[in-house]
């Protein structure tokens, strides 16, 4: 049986919402990555007794690992290491090579707190240097250390206690695995594949016809592990595999390959805006955008990839009509008589798009975003979305989304991006140099 681990994420700040966890899904992956189980994430408070109990939980499921992130301050209410030295029966001990170390990071860090005396900033955390005894310590990347804490006696999980803010608990979690406590708790692990593909397009339901075919089919699905995901009107589907079960994997890639062709996108794992920016690179292209309802979120979908600037020329964000005619070019006539809200809007918001920002591709939306202002011919949630290319190339889509305003933009978003990719595959490549 392979390793099993569990994860914990400590703060009432996330248990409440008001922060969200980001150190839940990156050590998930991590585990994956050296062939460890996981278990289950739980999120609980700043209250020692519901983390004593996700501990003992997690303990009563067999696991041979417990990951904690956050609690490891200096305030009161930072608790997970007297915690865990608790769970785990091991004395909690001032160590003074530790104290030292946090107290050399404090002096460098002083400049921003000229207001606080030294001794008082280190009495403070003075608290962070006491440890359960026998654990292995994680220098500090800010002033909480991270510790590796193996049960006191028997053959209980071994904890990894981890800082709360993301950027020092990815730096320690390098360190942790290079541990001997670690390589012991995990020394069941065994090897995970992981395939990707994505699909635009198509229903979540249809997938779940294509499992039950592949299954009457013969495709053994129970070696493997298929999780489907939903975003933005793409559908990800990824199958966890042990390598004695990749014929299994393969056989369901192609009855999916087979069915969904058409809609079937990313097979190597790429997303959407990774396949854009490759094609406009590679064909030497620019592209530039003029959007209502979306309000620039598809120029910065666009321009949130490092190195865009060698394909984004620029966009229009044209909310009011006479913004539309006065910055992207579009006749009055067309709005008075298709509406703002119309494929003629959209294509003339895209070539306005190509020529007054000077771009070799162009792309317009138009929409009634909500919750407000729908009307009955032309409801909430209706989008029209146009891709033009300097030489008539014309790809126009009518979308008529379901959902909150939110939901409505994201999603036109990305359909903007699927016309693009499709439009940058119908353009002939660039002869060779």
């Amino acid at each position: 049986m392979s390793a099993r681990a569990a994860i914990i994420v400590t703060g009432t700040e996330v248990l409440s919402g008001r922060v969200s966890d980001r150190n839940g899904p990156w050590l998930s992956e991590r585990l994956r990555e050296l062939g460890v189980d996981l278990a289950h994430t739980t999120v609980v408070g700043d209250r020692p007794a519901d983390m004593l109990a996700a501990l003992e939980w997690s303990a009563s499921l067999g696991v041979s690992l417990i990951v904690t992130s956050g609690g490891l301050g200096p305030t009161a209410d930072d608790l997970t290491a007297s915690v865990v030295g608790g769970f785990c029966g091991r004395e909690m001990v001032l160590d003074d090579e530790l104290e030292e170390r946090i107290a050399d990071i404090l002096r460098s860090a002083r400049i921003n707190w000229r207001q606080w005396s030294l001794e008082s900033i280190r009495e403070a955390n003075r608290k962070q240097a006491v440890i359960p005894a026998g654990s292995t310590v994680l220098d500090p990347v800010g002033t909480a250390p991270g510790l590796v804490v193996p049960p006191g006696e028997g053959d209980g999980p071994t904890v990894v206690v981890l800082p709360g803010p993301p950027r020092e608990l990815q730096a320690l979690w390098g360190r942790a695995t290079e541990t001997e406590a670690f390589a012991r708790a995990i020394r069941g692990a065994t090897v995970y594949e992981q395939s990707t593909l994505r699909l635009f397009g198509l229903p979540e339901s249809e997938i779940a016809v294509t499992l039950r075919e592949a299954e009457q089919a013969g495709v053994a699905l129970e070696q493997i592990e298929v999780t489907t995901c939903v975003r933005g009107g793409e559908l990800e589907i990824v199958t966890r595999y042990e390598p004695p079960a990749a014929a299994v994997a393969m056989a369901l890639e192609a009855v999916i390959r087979e069915r969904h062709a058409e809609v079937l996108y990313s097979d190597d794992g790429t997303g959407i805006d990774e396949q854009v920016a490759a094609l406009l690179v590679e064909r030497r292209l620019t592209v530039a955008v003029a959007e209502s309802c979306t309000g620039g979120l598809v120029l910065a979908r666009l321009t949130d990839r490092p190195g865009s600037s060698a394909y984004v020329r620029g966009g229009i964000v044209a909310y009011a009509d006479e913004v539309k005619q006065r910055l992207a070019g579009v006749a009055p006539e067309l709005i008075e008589a298709h509406g703002a809200v119309s494929e003629e809007v959209a294509v003339a918001l895209a070539i306005g798009a190509c020529e007054r920002v000077g771009a070799d591709i162009g792309i317009g939306v138009t929409g009634v975003a909500g919750p407000g202002g729908g009307t009955p011919e032309k409801p909430v949630g209706l989008v029209w979305i146009a891709v033009t290319g300097s030489d008539g190339e014309r790809i126009v889509r009518r979308t008529d989304m379901r959902g909150t305003r939110a939901d409505v933009r994201e999603r036109t978003v990305v359909t903007a991006m699927h016309l693009l990719r499709r439009l940058l595959l119908d353009l002939a490549a660039p002869p060779v140099a």
